[in-house]
C-alpha cells in the first residue's frame, strides 16, 4: 500500500526539523564509514583484498589511489582516517599550495617528535600538484615524517612526479558497476538515519535501473540524480513514488568523463584507430560517438583520421586519403553539429577499407638507412644540370627519359649503387594495392 502524500509531506517536515543535517547533500550523507558499508572495488577491499588488510591491520605507507570520478577515492581515504592510530590531515590540491605543505610537514615533524606519532596526509587531485609541489613531499616522504595517500582520476604514470610514485604504492580503482549503483541507491532509499528512510518512498525499478545506467559508474553522480527525483515527488501534489519519467528529468543526460588533456582521450582515440584499423565499423563510430558527445575537438579527430588513411590504408585504397582531406574540408565549411554526418561517413568508410601500412614501412626503413648507413652521391646520370659546369661534369649524362620508350617504361638504375636492388615497398595483396604488387614485381623481374 503506497504511503499518502499528506504522510510524505509530514515525513518531509520532520526530517527537516529534526535533522538539520539533511541540508547536507545525499551523496555526503551516504558516504560509507567503514570497509563494511563500502560497495564495490572487491579487488581491492573484499575479503582477500589487499588494500583490506593494509587497512585493517593499520600497517599503512605512502599510496596513490588512481581510478574514475565516483569510485570511492575519497571514501577509502577517510574510512583509513577513522580506523588509523595516526593523525590524519586532508586537503585538496586544487585549493593548496606549498605555504599549506609546509605547514603541515611542521606539525608532522613536532608530532612525532613530542607525541611519537605519525601523520597521514590525504592529497585529493594530486595530480593538479605541480612538480615542485609535488617534489616538496620527497624527504618527507623518505624521513618517515608523513604518509601521503594521493587521489587522482588521471593516469599517474604521466602526472604524478616519477620520484613521488616511485615511493608509493598503485592502487587502481575501477568503474563502478550498475549493480553497484543500484545496491547504493536502495541503501539510501531505506537509511533512515542518513539517507531517505524516513520519507518512505517507493521507488519503481526501472527508474533506478535507469540512474544507475546514466550515472556511468560515478556514485556521487546516481544519489544526486535519487536525491532530485525524491525532491520531485515531495512537490508533486499526486505522486506517490520514483517513476521512470521522474529519473529521466533527473538524470537524462550521462556523464561522460572525459579530459581533453588527460588519460581518457588518449584511450578513446586509440580505441578508436585501433577499431578503424582492425576494419570493425561498428566499434569506430561508437568511439567517434562518445569523443564527439565528451567535447573533444573534432579536428583533432578529423586529423587522425587523414594520418591513418595514409598509415593504415595508404595505396591498399588511394581513395581514403582523400575522403579523409575531403573530411577536413567539409568540417571547417559545415561545422557542428552537421559535420557529425561527415565524421562518421569518414570513420566508417576507413575501417571498411582493405588495410596495407606498406607505404608507413617504405618510409622508414628508407629513414632508417639514412640515418644509420653511409650517404652515397647521387648517381650521376640522375643529377640536374642547369649550368655549362655541371654538364661538363656529367651531371645528367645518360638519362633515360621513360616517355620516350613503349609503356613510358626503360629499365635504369634510381638509388645509389651502395643500394642497388634495395626494396622499401612492398606491396600487400589488398584491394588496389595487389594491382601495383602486380605491376611493380614485373618491372623489378627485368632489372635482375
Amino acid at each position: 500500500m503506497m504511503p499518502s502524500m499528506d504522510r510524505l509531506i509530514q515525513n518531509k517536515d520532520e526530517l527537516l526539523t529534526e535533522n538539520s543535517a539533511m541540508y547536507t547533500p545525499l551523496a555526503e550523507r551516504m558516504r560509507p564509514r567503514s570497509l563494511e558499508e563500502f560497495v564495490g572495488q572487491e579487488h581491492l577491499l573484499g575479503k582477500d583484498g589487499l588494500l583490506r588488510d593494509i587497512i585493517a591491520s593499520d600497517k599503512l605507507s605512502s599510496m596513490i589511489l588512481w581510478g574514475p570520478p565516483g569510485s570511492g577515492k575519497t571514501t577509502i581515504a577517510r574510512i583509513i582516517a577513522s580506523t588509523t592510530k595516526a593523525h590524519f590531515v586532508e586537503f585538496s590540491a586544487v585549493t593548496s599550495g606549498i605555504s599549506d605543505i609546509r605547514r603541515v610537514v611542521k606539525e608532522a615533524t613536532d608530532r612525532r617528535t613530542l607525541e611519537g606519532k605519525q601523520t597521514i596526509l590525504f592529497v585529493d587531485e594530486i595530480h593538479r600538484f605541480n612538480k615542485a609541489q609535488q617534489d616538496a613531499f620527497l624527504p618527507h616522504i623518505e624521513a618517515g615524517t608523513i604518509i601521503l595517500i594521493g587521489a587522482t582520476t588521471e593516469n599517474p604514470g604521466f602526472e604524478v612526479n616519477a620520484p613521488v610514485l616511485s615511493r608509493a604504492r598503485l592502487f587502481r580503482l575501477e568503474q563502478l558497476s550498475d549493480k553497484d549503483i543500484v545496491e547504493i541507491l536502495r541503501r539510501a532509499i531505506s537509511d533512515k538515519e542518513r539517507g531517505l528512510g524516513n520519507l518512505n518512498l517507493a521507488v519503481d525499478d526501472d527508474a533506478l535501473g535507469h540512474i544507475a545506467k546514466n550515472a556511468n559508474g560515478d556514485a556521487r553522480v546516481a544519489l544526486t540524480a535519487l536525491e532530485i527525483a525524491a525532491n520531485s515527488v515531495l512537490t508533486d501534489g499526486t505522486a506517490s513514488a520514483i517513476s521512470l519519467s521522474m529519473a529521466e528529468k533527473a538524470i537524462n543526460k550521462k556523464q561522460l568523463q572525459y579530459d581533453r588533456a588527460g588519460d581518457s582521450h588518449y584511450d578513446i582515440i586509440s580505441a578508436f584507430i585501433k577499431s578503424m584499423r582492425g576494419s570493425d565499423p561498428d566499434a569506430a563510430v561508437y568511439y567517434l560517438a562518445r569523443m564527439l558527445e565528451s567535447g573533444e575537438d573534432p579536428k583533432f579527430i578529423a586529423r587522425r583520421m587523414v594520418i591513418f588513411a595514409s598509415e593504415d590504408i595508404g595505396n591498399a585504397d588511394p581513395h581514403a586519403l582523400l575522403v579523409a582531406t575531403a573530411t577536413v574540408d567539409a568540417l571547417n565549411f559545415v561545422g557542428l553539429p552537421e559535420a557529425k554526418i561527415t565524421l562518421s561517413q569518414c570513420a566508417t568508410y576507413l575501417a571498411s577499407a582493405p588495410k596495407s601500412n606498406a607505404a608507413k614501412t617504405a618510409i622508414f626503413e628508407a629513414i632508417a638507412d639514412i640515418q644509420n648507413e653511409r650517404i652515397e652521391p647521387i648517381p650521376n646520370h640522375l643529377r640536374n644540370a642547369p649550368t655549362t659546369l655541371a654538364k661538363k661534369l656529367g651531371h645528367g649524362k645518360g638519362y633515360k627519359y621513360p616517355h620516350n620508350y613503349p609503356k613510358n617504361y626503360v629499365e635504369e638504375t634510381y638509388l645509389p649503387e651502395g643500394l642497388k636492388g634495395k626494396i622499401y615497398y612492398r606491396p600487400t595483396e589488398n584491394g588496389y594495392e595487389k594491382t601495383i604488387k602486380e605491376r611493380l614485381n614485373s618491372l623489378r623481374k627485368k632489372k635482375v
